[in-house]
């Protein structure tokens, strides 16, 4: 089983060993990486005359206390080393004093060729001595690679990533003051930020303005007539298609009703069968937005907390027998590209595991579509195949076994062959025989299709060959009620007359774009070319956390703060939450990055047009007075009535007569389900690290808590507390039954 150890212990000890100097043997070569469990893992693998340090992310970074940008002098940035990195970059300066050379192994992007160049500076690294050295993934061949093809500080990534910093700092430092002067205090605007939340307010205002149109749709419940002495007796649904020819077009009930009394007294019969083949192919392997969509549609983990999860199984596990490596690959990325040796490796298990029917004669390629993807980087994939997730799960965690199955899963469906379907199209003819008339033994002739009007059609399809659907299957984001494949259909030929069993009328009203879930507006910000791989995660918690926009059971709706905020910056800075500029920024920053544009004209070209906005919005916004959200309470002290307010940690609530009154309580998330154990208020919590899950309102005195979100309908076989479970599935947390809600209906699984 994977060790557990100490939180408490393992953090008193890396203190400690951080405040002791460091004494290197002669002729060492030190290794600078972020994270002490990157370190760990790396440490081994190059062994003695190696020393490996964490810098523990950034060591410098902009002031807090004022813009630290100085845009008179080309944008100077004014850098510190914060308190709480000062012994970390003591150690760092020492042991590259006592070095023979200094390999800066921070991650291979942006970011990562940052904290490299801040490294150097901060610990005064000379350059003759230090080199870069990047790798995707964490094992012995690829750190060993790496080393030997090692290279110089790449500054137009530096740039890229320091042009970045200096856009954010000055749309941050600069409007978010004026916010708080003019609307209330500890707002905040961000060049994303602002964007994004400018995307989910639009979908709501569409969704608000909608106006749904009814329409309806009938169908027919129909068996063969030589199956009336089968039981149960085989049937089918068929979905009216063409009456005399031109599709369907039922508005209202009463038009759709006639036709229903008329369809009552129809004799019906088979008048084409249709048989083909369909081919699926698998999806492409995994990059940073679709892992996060899917982790979100399948395990129900937030973009945050997939990344959380990825980095520490990128970074490396302990799987047994001292064996520490990186179980996938970097997981920032927006490149489909796989090694060759992946897929050799992965063919090769493809073949032993499988079957060689299921290894494709050439292995699959994938396009990757996402603007300006590095094609230098590898999808996310596993470092080996061979570690299959049932094999080393006992030393992951939940959430870790989890997304590595999903990640193994995925990239070995990639390498395999199509799924090929056997699909059935069958329409049916309806209509009325005249007197003496009989049906006829081949296809209803023209002379009789003013009496057969009606023209119903069902498709049903079954796997002839499952391909890579025998490893994974993605999850939709939305299912879609005029979807009709009716699966496996008894066998019908030509002329088969069939009876009607039931007819079924439905109403329908035509639906808005749904709401964004997490994993469509990361889908949406990637369409646009809105952010980077790295910045979808910290973009999607950072509006929640500023009560920008809500999540309300999967889906993100804007607050009223986030409408208000959104209004306002559209008035007034257009260019900011404009779409289209966002997203000629980015590409701007890309080109910053492959060194051919100037990161100080790019500033500059954004600052100049910025600065005349922010003077006229400092002259034309008006003071606004947000209301205060009732909460229905009254003061216990004083008898005001309670109010939301914000403050830094976030809601809560006070009383109406603050200053006279100084009652407060805090903000509690009713999820409107009772408590299993005591029946008090289930409510929304955050851990330290933010992380959301649900607990007692009456906690201490009641400690029940779960991770997923509880749903008020109770388990249908033994009335226990039922949470979200991903896949579209709903789990009981008594009995352990999965199942799937449709409308009113639970079907056990």
């Amino acid at each position: 089983m994977k060790p557990r150890t100490s939180t408490k212990s393992a953090s008193g000890a890396r203190k400690r060993a951080q405040s002791a100097d460091v004494h290197l043997p002669a002729n060492t070569r030190v290794v600078i990486v972020e994270s002490p469990a990157k370190a760990q893992t790396i440490g081994r693998y190059l062994g003695k005359g190696y020393w490996v340090e964490a810098s523990v992310g950034h060591v410098r970074d902009l002031l807090r206390s004022k813009l630290s940008v100085d845009v008179e002098k080309n944008f100077a940035p004014t850098y510190t080393v914060p308190k709480e990195r000062r012994a970390t970059v003591k150690r760092l300066k020492q042991a590259s004093a006592q070095a023979v050379q200094v390999f800066l192994a921070t991650d291979p992007d942006r970011e990562g060729e940052a904290i490299a160049w801040h490294v150097m500076a901060a610990a005064a690294i000379p350059e003759d001595i230090s080199q870069r050295v990047v790798f995707h993934e964490i094992t012995e061949q690829a750190v060993r690679d790496a080393f030997a093809h090692s290279r110089n500080l790449d500054m137009d990534l530096v740039n890229a990533q320091q042009a970045r910093r200096v856009l954010d700092r000055l749309v941050g430092y600069k409007i978010s003051p004026l916010l708080w002067r003019k609307v209330r205090g500890r707002l905040s605007a961000g060049r994303v930020q602002s964007v994004t939340v400018r995307l989910v307010v639009e979908r709501e205002r569409e969704i608000l303005a909608f106006v749904p149109v009814e329409y309806w749709s009938i169908c027919a419940e129909l068996a063969k007539q030589d199956t009336r002495l089968v039981s149960p007796r085989p049937s089918f649904v068929a979905r009216l298609h063409k009456i005399g020819g031109q599709d369907v077009d039922l508005k209202e009930e009463p038009a759709t009703q006639a036709i229903v009394d008329d369809l009552q007294g129809c004799s019906y019969v088979v008048d084409d069968v249709r048989k083909s083949k369909r081919q699926r192919r698998p999806y492409a392997p995994f990059i940073t937005s679709t892992l996060q969509q899917d982790a979100f549609r399948q395990l129900g983990m937030s973009a945050r907390r997939t990344m959380v999860i990825a980095q520490q199984l990128y970074e490396g596990q302990d799987i047994g027998k001292g064996e520490r490596v990186g179980l996938i690959t970097y997981m920032r990325t927006d490149s489909t590209h796989i090694a060759p040796e992946a897929v050799a490796q992965t063919r090769d298990f493809i073949a032993k595991r499988f079957g060689a029917d299921q290894v494709p004669e050439r292995a699959p390629s994938y396009k990757t579509r996402t603007v300006n993807a590095q094609e230098a980087h590898e999808c996310i994939r596993p470092t080996s195949v061979w570690r299959e997730p049932e094999v080393i799960k006992d030393y992951l965690d939940p959430d870790q076994q989890r997304l590595y199955q999903l990640i193994w899963r995925r990239f070995v469906a990639s390498q395999m062959r199509p799924a090929i379907f056997d699909v059935t199209s069958v329409d049916i003819k309806a209509g009325r025989l005249l007197p003496g008339q009989s049906l006829p033994s081949g296809v209803i002739p023209r002379t009789m299709a003013e009496e057969w009007p009606y023209l119903f059609r069902v498709t049903g399809s079954t796997v002839a060959f499952p391909g890579f659907l025998l490893v994974y299957d993605e999850a939709s984001d939305e299912t879609n009620p005029t979807e009709t494949d009716a699966g496996v259909l008894p066998p019908l030929a030509t002329s088969d007359p069939l009876d009607l069993l039931r007819l079924i009328p439905e109403q329908h009203f035509t639906q808005p774009s749904p709401r964004f879930t997490e994993a469509t507006l990361i889908r949406e910000l990637e369409k646009h070319g809105i952010g980077r791989p790295s910045t979808y995660a910290p973009i999607i918690s950072t509006i929640q956390e500023r009560d920008y926009v809500e999540r309300v059971n999967r889906y993100l709706r804007p607050t009223e703060l986030g409408f208000t905020i959104n209004d306002l910056l559209v008035k007034h800075f257009p260019d900011i939450v404009d779409i289209e500029f966002t997203a000629h920024m980015e590409n701007d920053l890309d080109r910053v990055a492959s060194g051919q544009r100037n990161w100080v004209g790019l500033l500059q070209d954004f600052w100049v047009p910025f600065r005349a906005s922010l003077e006229q919005a400092e002259q034309n916004i008006e003071k606004m007075e947000m209301p205060s959200e009732p909460t229905g309470l009254t003061c216990e002290k004083c008898g005001s009535p309670m109010v939301v307010k914000v403050g830094r940690f976030g809601k809560f609530i006070a009383c109406s007569n603050y200053p006279a009154c100084r009652n407060t309580k805090p903000y509690l998330v009713k999820t409107g389900v009772r408590c299993p154990e005591c029946g008090g208020d289930l409510v929304q919590r955050r851990t330290r690290n933010k992380r959301v899950f649900y607990g007692c309102a009456n906690y201490p005195d009641c400690h029940f808590s779960v991770w997923q979100r509880p749903l008020s309908e109770p388990c249908p076989k033994c009335g226990g507390l039922v949470t979200e479970a991903g896949k579209g599935t709903t789990k009981c947390t008594k009995c352990q039954l999965v199942f799937r809600v449709e409308g009113e209906h639970a079907k056990g699984s």
